[in-house]
C-alpha cells in the first residue's frame, strides 16, 4: 500500500483570529498508523492467476511449516484450506499423513465442496475430517479465504474448560467481542455433514476464531496468512490464559483489559492488511531457516 499522497498542511492564518485547512488530513489506514515514515506495502496481488496461485500455495506451505517449528503437530491431525483464486468454490488443502515441516506447495491438493479430489498433487488423500470442517467454514462464510485449524498443545487444553479467551493483554484484543467463538458441543471426530455444519454456526457471521470444546483452534482470514497468524495468536493466548489461571487459584486476582481499550486495539489490529503483516516475521525466519524449501 503506498503512502499517502496528501501531505499535513498547516492551518494559513488569513487574519489575526480566522484560520482555512486547504487540504484536508487523510485518517491513517491501521497500517499506515502503526507504520513510521513509509508504510509497509499492502497484500500482493498478481494479474497472472498463475503467479497469485503459486503465491498463495507457497504461503500456505509456509504457513504449515511455522505450525511444525511451533509444535502444532499431532500425528495426521491439523490441516489449512484456503480458496482457490481462480475457481473460488475449490481449495487447497494439505495430503494426509505427510508432516507439516515437510509441505511443500507442490505437495497440495485441490478439491470441490462434494469432497473430491480434482487438481494438485493426488498422489495421497486429504483428510476427511479436515474436509466435513472447512467444506462447511467455506460454504458458509463467502468472505473466508483461509482456515486453519490444528490440535495444538494449549489449544486443546484451554478448550477442556468451553471458554472464550479473556482480555487480559494487549495482543488477545485481537479476539475481542465477537471476533471469537466457543463451539460447545463434542461429538468426536468430525465425519459427518451435520457436524461441520454446526460448527459453521458456531463460529457466525464475524468471528475469526474458534475454540472447539474438547478438540482444539481453528481461524480464519481472507488470506492464508491472517488465519494462520490467528492461530499463532490464539494458540499462544491460550498458553498466557492458562498460565493466569494457575496465578488467581494461588490467590492472585486478573486485571483485565478495559472495555474501550480493548475494543480500541481491535479496531486499529485487526485489518486484513495489518493481520498479513503480523505473519510474515514467521514466514521470513522460516524462509531463511529451509532456504525457502516449502516454495517448491
Amino acid at each position: 500500500m503506498a503512502p499517502t499522497a496528501l501531505k499535513d498542511v498547516e492551518d494559513i492564518p488569513t487574519a489575526p483570529s480566522v484560520k482555512t485547512v486547504t487540504v484536508a488530513q487523510k485518517k491513517k489506514s491501521p497500517l499506515e498508523a502503526i507504520s513510521q515514515g513509509v508504510s509497509l506495502p499492502g497484500i500482493p496481488l498478481y494479474s497472472d492467476i498463475d503467479k497469485q496461485r503459486a503465491f498463495i500455495l507457497s504461503h500456505m506451505a509456509g504457513a504449515f511449516r511455522v505450525f511444525a517449528r511451533k509444535g502444532y503437530t499431532e500425528g495426521m491431525s491439523g490441516h489449512i484450506s484456503v480458496r482457490d483464486p481462480e475457481n473460488p468454490h475449490t481449495f487447497w488443502t494439505n495430503p494426509l499423513g505427510r508432516h507439516f515441516g515437510l509441505l511443500c506447495a507442490s505437495d497440495m491438493i485441490l478439491i470441490d465442496y462434494s469432497g473430491k479430489p480434482i487438481g494438485g498433487n493426488m498422489s495421497r488423500p486429504a483428510n476427511a475430517a479436515g474436509f466435513q470442517i472447512h467444506g462447511a467454514l467455506h460454504k458458509a462464510r463467502p468472505d473466508v479465504i483461509a482456515a486453519c485449524h490444528t490440535h495444538s498443545k494449549y489449544g486443546k487444553t484451554w478448550s477442556s474448560f468451553c471458554r472464550p479467551l479473556e482480555m487480559l493483554n494487549q495482543d488477545v484484543c485481537y479476539f475481542y467481542g465477537d471476533a471469537q467463538a466457543v463451539y460447545k458441543d463434542f461429538d468426536g471426530v468430525v465425519m459427518e455433514e451435520v457436524q461441520g455444519k454446526r460448527l459453521a454456526a458456531a463460529l457466525g457471521p464475524n468471528a475469526k476464531g474458534l475454540i472447539l470444546r474438547n478438540h482444539g483452534l481453528l481461524t480464519i482470514g481472507s488470506t492464508v496468512d491472517e488465519a494462520a497468524y490467528l492461530h499463532t495468536l490464539m494458540e499462544r493466548s491460550c498458553e498466557v490464559q492458562l498460565l493466569a489461571e494457575a496465578a488467581a487459584a494461588n490467590g492472585i486476582p486478573k486485571v483485565y483489559v478495559p472495555d474501550d481499550a480493548a475494543k480500541y486495539t481491535f479496531d486499529m489490529a485487526s485489518d486484513p492488511e495489518t493481520l498479513y503483516w503480523e505473519f510474515q516475521p514467521d514466514l521470513e525466519y522460516e524462509e531463511a531457516m529451509c532456504n525457502g524449501a516449502f516454495s517448491k
